[in-house]
């Protein structure tokens, strides 16, 4: 697990992460939005032990990140900026790996890059960004660590291989218990593969959630109601939000499915179903009423 506490970086007079607290638990799919310099990347280079906190914690199973070897040997980190050694081949980069983390698995290197379609004996500097970061997420899977930091993994790549990207995580996650900390700022982008996503603003959490959770608790109704009768006046209902189309009636409420339809079909409606509320959806619901836009903040 991954536990940051009180979790503080300061330069100079800019706060990038202000008094974060969140937990990571493994073999999870942790999604970490937000905006452009809203400390995402602040974030995961505290948790990787690029940069040391001014103040607060972060540990990894109890171990705490910065100049520990010991950790560090537990994630593989890939940056938004793409780093190799200078005029090296990605063959060149598995090798260096191989050095630093005993379980880097050369055979399966092998396999990916070719299944990816890329010379491991081609100069990496001649790469297209996408294709430098297939190389990044290629020896980040291979590097059998535990965890996985993802800065913007998915920027650059087609949607072709996002998919694929995704697809190795889920494989490596049900066969060793991966555990990839994804940040991104576009939530669209996750809504397929996160189990836990953290909205990161101004520094700081403002919102973290499981997703099963929000989903289980937080429901949509589009129905017909009676004439004269207003959905703001459903009693019993806790109601997010409320969109119209003509007579039509969009409803976001929280509870669960039965405790809602319970309510709604006691009003004997003319017509009311169910609809499923997109990883969207239920973001901008839980922001507006912590008094935010969600909108305006990541989409």
């Amino acid at each position: 697990m991954i536990e940051a506490v009180n979790l503080t970086k300061r330069f100079d007079d800019i706060t990038a992460v202000d008094h974060i607290n969140a937990e990571i638990k493994e073999g999870s799919v942790f999604g970490l939005i937000g905006t452009n310099g809203a400390g995402k990347s602040t974030f995961l280079r505290l948790a990787s032990g690029i940069l040391k906190p001014d103040e607060g914690s972060v540990t990894i199973d109890g171990q705490e990140v910065f100049e520990n070897l010991e950790a560090k040997r537990k994630f593989f980190y890939i940056s938004d900026d793409q780093y190799f050694f200078s005029n090296s081949t990605p063959g060149e980069m598995a090798a260096y790996y191989g050095k630093i983390y005993e379980r880097f698995d050369q055979e399966r290197f092998h396999k990916l890059m070719s299944g990816f379609g890329l010379d491991e004996k081609r100069k990496i500097r001649t790469f297209s960004k996408g294709m430098k970061k297939q190389v990044s997420v290629i020896c980040g899977v291979c590097a059998g660590t535990a965890y996985l930091f993802c800065d913007e993994t998915f920027d650059g790549l087609d949607p072709v291989m996002r998919q694929a990207v995704k697809s190795i995580f889920a494989e490596d996650m049900e066969d060793r218990n991966l555990t990839p900390i994804i940040a991104s700022h576009n939530l669209r982008e996750l809504e397929d593969i996160c189990d836990h996503v953290g909205l990161l603003h101004k520094g700081g959490i403002l919102l973290s959630k499981d997703l099963d959770d929000m989903k289980l608790t937080i429901h949509k109704v589009q129905c017909v109601l009676p004439e004269g009768l207003e959905p703001e006046n459903l009693a019993g209902l806790t109601i997010i939000g409320v969109e119209r189309r003509g007579r039509l009636c969009l409803i976001t409420a929280r509870g669960t499915r039965e405790e809602i339809e319970a309510v709604i079909s006691s009003y004997h409606p003319i017509f009311y179903e169910c609809i499923p509320l997109t990883l969207e959806e239920i973001f901008i619901s839980e922001t507006e009423v912590a008094g935010y836009d969600i909108r305006k903040l990541i989409l």
